[in-house]
């Protein structure tokens, strides 16, 4: 291993953060400033914790990506892995072939949604499997004899991906700008975040009511035989962790029920036990056609995904395979027995645990200490449900702007944050919390004791 000090390229001696610097190109990351300055290096992760590869704990308050539910080191999963790794180390589903985890996956997936669902469908990535719906959504058009309708509905400031079709859903310029996207036929509408985006006097019913009417409108004036679903996180993540008001779920698919619209719950952040129920549609009360499920499925520990889809949405599907002789899509790692095996095992662990009644009672605790801190200069907005935050930072309370220029307050945070030892993420200046599922009371004291003190270290830096 050469994680600590250094090691030898091409004969010069160089440290591991000179070689990611010179070799390795990342994503989501200024390409030319890694070039200059190299990354953060973790070395391994224990619980809540990780360690870089000088040996300074880091508490991982986003959980990698929004998915570690279960800790960084949990021995279940991997032996879970290694037992699967020897009896049957790679197999595919294409050909009428499958293998015992990926069925026992499939057969608990469709079983444990909170709506009824008839099948499941693996990829290995919430990108990919986001793909593949609007592939299957099309697909579900033709076999139907509706062919116009093939237009899809997200939402500003959404986060669905970065493949291309998942980037055109995605709802935020990063994904986009250079890339060439949207792609035709993605629409988007209103982001429901009542707090920055409401009229003066404006209540969360009428916000909501506002933002229903204005989907129907985009319906209409798009024509309702052109659109085939409206695609939306129960609340919405990388966005910055936006919390939708009330009322706004049950306006919105009063609109799709009435212009019959598929609806598909995006739950690869929402979804075992973040929002405080095991998925964020239990918590908003949404009844989708089709849910897709990564991250925390698996706790990131190995990529897979899934999309799980009720009868309204399969049977066209099966039809029109029947007539071409097969359903053209599939993945050379979709389902992967080992990956399943560890998401059956991730899984059982949540439910063992009782990590999603966790999530709730700690969650309402970090909630709690959060909003003390509602009266703080720099504090615009506490928002989150379960074990799921954001801070949004201002300059300005009155006006709700930023420092000097929008994201400035979220990009000190940060480092201040990782300096004192703890990992976050700034979307724009709101700042993101979303811990582990097996985060303790007292752990949660240490993240927002932390923030708390970089608060006042950034406030007394921009006075």
């Amino acid at each position: 291993m050469f994680s600590k000090g250094a090691m030898m390229a091409e004969g010069k001696l160089q440290t591991i953060e000179q070689l990611d610097a010179d070799y390795h190109m990342h994503g989501y990351t200024d390409a030319g400033q890694n070039v200059r300055t190299g990354p953060l290096v973790i070395d391994r992760g224990e619980g809540i914790y990780v360690f870089d590869n000088h040996g300074k704990r880091y508490i991982e308050a986003m959980s990698g990506l929004w998915s570690v539910a279960v800790g960084f080191n949990e021995r279940r999963l991997i032996d879970a892995a290694m037992r699967q790794f020897e009896r049957l180390p790679y197999y595919h589903n294409f050909s009428h072939k499958s293998h015992a985890p990926q069925i026992e996956l499939a057969e608990k997936l469709v079983n444990m949604a909170p709506v009824a669902m008839s099948k499941a469908f693996f990829t290995n990535s919430g990108s990919e499997a986001n793909d593949t719906v609007l592939k299957m959504i099309w697909y579900r058009a033709n076999a139907l004899g509706q062919p116009a309708r093939k237009k899809v509905i997200s939402r500003l400031r959404a986060y669905h991906g970065v493949t291309v079709g998942a980037a055109s859903l995605t709802g935020l310029a990063y994904a986009q700008n250079g890339f060439d996207l949207p792609i035709p036929g993605i629409l988007h509408t209103a982001c429901p975040h009542y707090w920055r985006d409401a009229r003066p006097s404006e209540s969360e019913d009428e916000f909501s009511t506002r933002l229903a009417e204005e989907l129907e409108q985009l319906i209409l004036r798009e024509g309702a035989e052109t659109i085939a679903a409206f695609y939306a996180e129960p609340l919405m993540g990388a966005g910055g962790v936006v919390v939708p008001p009330d009322g706004y779920w049950r306006k919105i698919q009063n609109v799709l029920q009435k212009y019959d619209i598929l609806l598909v719950a995006d739950e690869v952040i929402c979804g075992f036990g973040r929002t405080g129920n095991m998925f964020g549609s239990q918590t908003f009360d949404i009844k989708p056609d089709v849910m897709v499920f990564s991250k925390q499925l698996s706790s990131s520990y190995l990529p897979i995904s899934a999309v799980v889809m009720n009868d309204r949405f399969f049977e066209p599907l099966a039809k029109l395979s029947s007539e071409f002789g097969t359903f053209g899509h599939g993945l050379t790692g979709g389902g992967h027995p080992v990956a399943a095996a560890v998401a059956l095992e991730n899984i059982r662990i949540i439910e063992e645990d009782d990590l999603v009644r966790n999530a709730s009672i700690t969650g309402a605790h970090m909630m709690a200490r959060l909003r003390e801190l509602a009266e703080h200069p720099l504090v615009g907005e506490v928002r989150g449900v379960g074990l799921i935050a954001a801070v949004e930072l201002v300059g300005d309370k009155r006006s709700k702007t930023g420092y000097k220029k929008l994201g400035e307050l979220g990009k000190m945070m940060n480092a201040c944050m990782a300096a004192r030892g703890v990992i976050s993420r700034a979307m724009g200046d709101a700042l993101a919390f979303c811990p582990p599922l097996v985060i303790t009371r007292s752990q949660v004291d240490e993240i927002v004791d932390n923030f708390t003190a970089a608060l006042d270290q950034v406030h007394h830096y921009t006075k």
